[in-house]
């Protein structure tokens, strides 16, 4: 049988405990500043509380409207196909209903004049808390039907 011994130096033990705490503070740093579970929202948050900020958002993309209807909604705990593929399209915006589950919003739908068909169009803001979190824009009829990003209108001038 043999046994194998260590001396140390308390300076040696000290220093490499100091070490290896470096490191873990070092490694919980970079885990918390990189996690898989970054929010994933527009670039800055979009204050829509008051009529005024909608009004102003809607005419910063060009769009001209008229008929604002209010509406208060609960974002579902769980998606459903249909809230997946509007999620889908909402995160090309950079909103991502996933962090609102559960919760109450505002949808604020608006009539749109000025889109180049004839058809009735409407755009949606989602609101939660005064921030914009979700907006589209849609044509609800069963024939020429369509759901898409509310974008800058380029057909404005």
């Amino acid at each position: 049988m043999r046994v194998l011994t260590f001396k140390a130096k308390p300076k040696a033990i000290f220093g490499a405990i100091l070490a290896v705490t470096g490191l873990i503070v070092i490694l919980l740093t970079f885990v918390s500043n990189h996690s898989s579970k970054a929010e994933q929202t527009s670039s800055s948050p979009i204050s829509c509380a008051t009529k005024e900020q909608r009004d102003e958002y809607l005419s910063s993309l060009g769009w001209e409207y008229s008929a604002e209807s209010e509406k208060e909604i609960t974002i579902p705990e769980k998606f459903n196909e249909v809230y997946e593929n509007y999620n889908s399209t909402l995160k090309k915006q950079g909103f991502d209903l996933e962090n609102y589950r559960g919760k109450t919003a505002t949808l604020y739908t608006y009539n749109i004049s000025n889109y180049n068909s004839t058809d009735e169009i409407i755009a949606d803001l989602i609101v939660c808390d005064g921030v914009l979190i979700g907006a589209d824009l849609c044509n609800p009829s069963a024939e020429n039907g369509f759901l898409k990003a509310l974008e800058k209108n380029n057909a404005a001038t």
